[in-house]
């Protein structure tokens, strides 16, 4: 436990728990909105943030903040009211945010692509104070909007216009929640990375629906399995000198295989629960008669 004498690691250790709660929370509405790769698109977008802010030599985070949010933001205005598709609209934040980001970065004084490594691929030794007090202030707020908000966001990620018809302001909290999923990635990527952030909100996610379909105990199970993977990640990256980013997405999808294992026999044991309080269910002369099998009985 010597790497929690270092400052850079309490710092890491840190925002590694903060971005394995955040992740998974939002995470689990874009499942189920069918948007599993919002994530990826907007890290593309915070590129363009990273490099304006060495550009303009301001915090890299917060520009990347407002940067992400704006590009979410145009992503659902033009699902909403544009002839483009949203994967096409998605396409054009991946090229987009790219390119501004590289461009960017070459304008900086003294910038060069070397600069956005940390930033795509997540690094332990770069997270500074200034960077943990924004990660601590974003993920304030998508912890509050994830939960406190949990049953209106759920309801329009399951059916929008069950939603609309209850009086539900579905425009609104699409919005809100393209917003939480930019913070998120912000938070993300200094430990994850802005290439690896969208594996971290979806394969948790998943790897909780392998185990639940409650959709609080799906909640739980991934923000808990979020936080088991990024301290993991954090610490075997102090320890074998390899990239934190690249060992927390490995180490989520070994989780995933791993529950995924264990749910086979765990959902068939379910099954067969349920078959025997429905057989118990039965009146008696609705039962099929010991001698008699089920097929002697569709015959007489």
């Amino acid at each position: 436990m010597e790497f929690l004498n270092y400052a850079f690691m309490q710092r890491a250790l840190l925002a590694a728990v903060l971005v394995g709660i955040t992740a998974p929370a939002i995470g689990i509405y874009l499942v189920q909105r069918r948007q599993a790769l919002m994530g990826d698109g907007i890290g593309h977008v915070a590129m363009t943030g990273v490099g304006l802010g060495f550009l303009l030599s301001w915090s890299p985070v917060w520009m990347a903040t407002l940067v992400s949010v704006l590009g979410a933001v145009l992503m659902e205005l033009i699902r909403w009211y544009g002839r483009t598709r949203g994967d096409i609209a998605l396409a054009m934040l991946f090229y987009g945010g790219m390119a501004g980001g590289v461009m960017f970065i070459n304008l900086a004084p003294g910038g060069s692509n070397a600069n956005l490594t940390s930033y795509l691929f997540g690094s332990l030794s770069t997270v500074s104070e200034s960077d943990v007090t924004a990660i601590c202030c974003l993920a304030a707020f998508v912890v509050l909007v994830t939960l406190g908000l949990r049953r209106q966001l759920f309801a329009v990620s399951q059916d929008e216009e069950f939603a609309r018809v209850t009086g539900l302001p579905v425009r609104a909290l699409n919005l809100l929640t393209a917003v939480t999923a930019a913070i998120t990635v912000t938070v993300a990527m200094r430990v994850v990375g802005l290439l690896l952030v969208s594996a971290l909100m979806v394969v948790p996610v998943a790897a909780a629906q392998a185990l639940s379909r409650s959709f609080a105990a799906t909640f739980a199970i991934a923000v808990a399995i979020g936080v088991a993977v990024t301290l993991g990640g954090t610490v075997t990256s102090y320890y074998q000198d390899v990239p934190p980013g690249a060992t927390i997405v490995l180490l989520t999808i070994a989780a995933f295989i791993v529950l995924s294992a264990l749910a086979t026999p765990l959902a068939r044991r379910r099954a067969r629960a349920a078959a025997a309080a429905r057989g118990a269910a039965d009146p008696a002369e609705c039962r099929v008669p010991a001698g008699r099998t089920a097929g002697d009985e569709a015959g007489v």
